[in-house]
């Protein structure tokens, strides 16, 4: 059995007990993840493709270590110029071995961002409720859009002739 995880960012294809190395986790050594962001199972040949993610599906992991990749060294030159500049980097890397691929029954990670991003959503559309119903007034509003929402503007204005007009008659007729 296998999976494609994303992990970090980057998707991984795991097995049961096999050692991974990924960007940098913030959890510490010896403890437990769950990763829940499954794409794709194989299960001995019944493949189960997710659209993007397989509900209820995870892959639970323990940290082994926090480590630091090798030294990349990156070298720019230009011939005949005089031109060299020399650059390093290590990635920060965290190992760890997959425990198990859970194919169903596993819960959900994040349940508080789903309740915060809900009063978010609803703010958000009280704000623009509003802005619907009110009829643009000041130029400053108009001059923003473009020629197809000025003319859909128009259009909804009952304005006649609005084929013809350049950006700035259309800002003109509806103003008035």
């Amino acid at each position: 059995m296998y999976a494609i995880v994303e992990m970090a960012g980057q998707q991984f294809k795991v097995a049961k007990d096999q050692k991974v190395y990924v960007h940098r986790l913030q959890t510490e050594e010896g403890k437990k993840v769950t990763f829940d962001k499954v794409l794709l199972l194989d299960d001995n040949g019944s493949v189960t493709v997710g659209a993007p993610v397989i509900d209820g599906a995870a892959v639970e992991a323990k940290v082994v270590k926090h480590l630091r990749g090798d030294k990349v060294l990156v070298f720019h030159k230009k011939r005949r110029k005089g031109y060299r500049k020399k650059n390093g980097h290590r990635q920060s890397l965290t190992e760890i071995v997959v425990e198990g691929i859970v194919a169903k029954g596993a819960k959900k990670a994040a349940p508080a961002k789903a309740k915060a991003e809900k009063p978010a959503a609803a703010k958000t559309e009280a704000k623009a409720a509003p802005k619907k119903e009110a009829k643009p007034k000041a130029t400053e509003d108009l001059s923003g859009k473009t020629v197809a929402e000025l003319k859909e503007l128009a259009k909804a204005a009952g304005i006649t002739g609005i084929s013809s007009m350049k950006k700035a008659e259309l800002i003109a007729a509806l103003s008035k």
